[in-house]
């Protein structure tokens, strides 16, 4: 047995340790996705065991061919986009737009095997029910790989569903260069693909219906109220702010403490009051100071600037820019307290994609059937491609409880109980939307 087999198997053991094989039914097999899980994280598979499958590279290539081939043998019709998108497509019994549902391969560097994986073979697991209980949707189902989703080649991401929906900026995406010195054109080319292939991708949403994602979640909120699946109320838009204190440069020694403009101990201030503010004003609502800079950074020497950055997020627009008002208040508050210099610049603004009301109704009463619990709502702190496509077509988001709230690294894990769980609860919310 090679060492990747001897993983391979190994990955599959732990998902089958103490499954319930009770909940395999309705054409839902958790040998199957199992066993899929664990030949997807052989491809990239890292010295840690984790995954590295960086965009537009031979192993997200590989990725998705093999997910081809399961799809074909679950009778759909594969076709990829100028953008690498794929399309698994199960015709309906009528002519009308389709529903989709899906997520990405790619990973970031030496991350996790669930995160966007279990999305796409979630999605497919339910079309290989359906292909066992013989039906037939009445409008056509899609299982979608979107491309590039975790942008860590172009520090981008949303490649494939920017392009599916149309906003792909193909003059900005070309001056783009990866972590090689490499071109956005040359990176995409040796894909197969061609740069001019991403606006061909653009999607006519006349025939499309609505979108569903399954996604681990990334938190703990799931695992704290002992659930294997929640219905997401929104996606979270960030706001970036990149901060300056500036202050004055002195000897540790010599400069008394009443004479001093440290701008560290502004910044300090300043981080735990950014701290503080998020849960003035919505529940949702999330602030971060994950990057900080001194200067001169000396161990003797009074710090004479401090350069940080701050996301922000929340599900609500609104409360979104309150608070980053908020935080530029206190920032402002806190330099003229402290005789600092100060200078914010506003760097990313993506708008909060909140849920279609309707589709986290059916999604909630989805859970509710399957689970024999009422279903739990939570919101996304992260970004995914339905966030791009939610501003087109109705959209909706299932989250799998993740252990410990660990993700982006080879520790990432859902238990096969909840990522089946999470199948019948797709199916069921599926099968409201294709009728």
């Amino acid at each position: 047995m090679t060492t990747k087999q001897r993983l391979n198997q190994l990955l599959f053991d732990r998902l089958r340790n103490d499954y319930e094989v009770s909940i395999d039914h309705s054409g839902v097999s958790g040998n199957r996705l199992a066993s899929r899980l664990a030949e997807l994280a052989n491809i990239g598979l890292t010295e840690d065991d984790g995954c590295n499958r960086i965009s537009f590279s031979k192993e997200e290539r590989q990725a998705k061919e093999l997910v081809k081939t399961w799809m074909k043998e679950a009778g759909l019709t594969v076709v990829e986009d100028g953008a690498g998108n794929v399309f698994g497509r199960l015709e309906g019994k009528e002519e009308l737009p389709a529903v989709l549902s899906g997520s990405h391969v790619d990973s970031v560097p030496n991350g996790g095997h669930f995160d966007g994986p279990l999305g796409v073979l979630a999605a497919l697991e339910v079309a290989e029910a359906w292909k066992e209980t013989n039906f037939q949707p009445k409008k056509p189902f899609e299982v979608v790989i979107f491309t590039d989703e975790e942008g860590a080649r172009f520090n981008g991401g949303l490649t494939g569903s920017r392009a599916f929906t149309g906003e792909f900026d193909l003059e900005q995406q070309v001056k783009l260069n990866d972590f090689d010195g490499r071109s956005f054109q040359e990176v995409v080319e040796a894909d197969g693909l061609s740069a001019e292939g991403f606006l061909e991708a653009k999607r006519d949403f006349s025939t499309v219906d609505s979108f569903v994602e399954v996604h681990i979640e990334q938190g703990k909120r799931l695992e704290k109220q002992d659930l294997p699946v929640g219905v997401v109320t929104g996606i979270a838009g960030p706001c970036w702010l990149n901060v300056t204190f500036k202050g004055k440069a002195g000897h540790a020694g010599n400069t008394p403490m009443n004479d001093r403009n440290d701008a560290l101990t502004a910044a300090s201030e300043f981080v735990l009051q950014v701290q503080k503010l998020p849960s003035t004003v919505s529940s949702s609502a999330v602030a971060t100071v994950g990057k900080l800079q001194v200067s001169p950074n000396g161990v003797n020497v009074i710090p004479g600037e401090v350069r940080l950055t701050v996301d922000i997020r929340d599900i609500h627009e609104d409360t979104r820019n309150q608070l980053t008002e908020l935080v530029i208040q206190a920032a402002e508050r806190i330099s003229d307290n402290n005789d600092i210099e100060l200078s914010i610049e506003e760097t990313l603004k993506v708008s909060p994609v909140p849920i279609d009301e309707t589709m986290q109704a059916k999604a909630g009463q989805a859970a509710q059937e399957i689970l024999g619990k009422e279903a739990f709502y939570l919101p996304s702190g992260a970004g995914h491609d339905a966030m791009v496509v939610g501003r087109y077509v109705p959209t909706a988001m299932l989250f799998t409880r993740s252990k410990d709230g660990v993700s982006h690294n080879p520790a990432e894990w859902s238990s096969l109980y909840d990522c089946v769980q999470t199948v019948h609860v797709l199916k069921k919310f599926l099968e409201k939307l294709v009728e």
